[in-house]
């Protein structure tokens, strides 16, 4: 649960002093549930991933032309302002699309900049931002009310989410979304399909128990407690080690482009998703390759050679 926190008198905002329950504040809660497209409405819905895909890379592209070519440098808004033209240039292709959506994917890639630029301040080790190939760009970013829509069923297992140029997908439901409705997600993870939706609602702090306990988490153990009760480390990763190493070398001894390398990649993937499957939902809750973009249109902030 997360609440207001106010500072003392006298020292600086962001200093964390105590937590004023009396006035709580809107906070962001996200739900993932799990989404059962049509076949014809996967297709759409990878179709929409793909050519998200190509307008990071290209909008990528043009930042790294312009800075080779002119030492300039270009902006989001530089890159927003130009959706209108590159969505009447391509009509059946990013016209399709929602201009939000697509101005999300822009600040996607903004804020991956922001991140590489922070880094290289804090002389940190930072990697450029690097092409996104297909097969990893796996979710896109709708506003509620311009190009998605929620709509859940009281009392219902089955919930609906709506976006554009994928059409009414069916969502089961497994807990009742409380709260306004900001953001719709549509991610895949392997060959799953979820919606995250992310609602704003106000913070309701537990009553006191009047008991406190000392918690000190750990590698060799999760968590002990002043009370003195240890949680163990499930080591889900470990576990599934050996199983995971056996494949990837397969998989790198396996021809490039051959059936047999994109089955043991799926196989690969889907043995990660498991693990990580396993490590969310427990009690303890433990926590590729550049590609060139092919595009059909031009940013205009470079001068392209002819």
């Amino acid at each position: 649960m997360l609440t207001r926190v106010v500072p003392a008198l006298g020292q600086q905002p962001g200093t964390v002093t105590h937590t004023d329950y009396r006035n709580p504040v809107q906070v962001k809660r996200a739900y993932k549930l799990r989404a059962y497209p049509t076949r014809a409405q996967e297709g759409r819905a990878v179709r929409l991933l793909r050519d998200h895909c190509d307008l990071y890379n290209a909008a990528l592209q043009e930042r790294r032309e312009a800075w080779r070519m002119q030492q300039v440098s270009v902006s989001y808004g530089d890159q927003s302002a130009q959706l209108r033209e590159i969505r009447a240039a391509d009509p059946d292709g990013q016209g399709r699309h929602s201009f939000t959506a697509q101005q999300q994917t822009l600040r996607r890639l903004h804020a991956t900049f922001g991140a590489f630029f922070r880094s290289v301040r804090a002389r940190q080790k930072a990697g450029y931002p690097r092409f996104k190939p297909y097969q990893r760009f796996d979710q896109v970013l709708f506003v509620a009310g311009d190009g998605a829509r929620w709509k859940p069923v009281e009392g219902a297992r089955w919930g609906h989410a709506t976006f554009q140029a994928v059409g009414r997908l069916k969502v089961k439901q497994h807990r009742q979304v409380v709260g306004r409705v900001k953001t719709l997600q549509l991610k895949r993870e392997y060959r799953r399909w979820y919606v995250i939706v992310v609602v704003e609602t106000e913070a309701e702090p537990l009553p006191p128990t009047g008991r406190a306990v000392g918690v000190d988490v750990g590698v060799v153990r999760f968590l002990t407690t002043s009370d003195g009760e240890v949680v163990a480390n499930p080591r889900f990763l470990d576990t599934a080690q050996a199983t995971l190493t056996d494949l990837q070398r397969r998989k790198e001894r396996a021809k490039p482009g051959s059936g047999n390398r994109k089955r043991l990649r799926r196989v690969l993937t889907k043995s990660g998703v498991r693990s990580a499957t396993a490590g969310a939902t427990s009690t303890t809750r433990p926590r590729a390759p550049s590609s060139t973009p092919t595009t059909r249109w031009r940013w205009k902030t470079c001068v392209w050679p002819t």
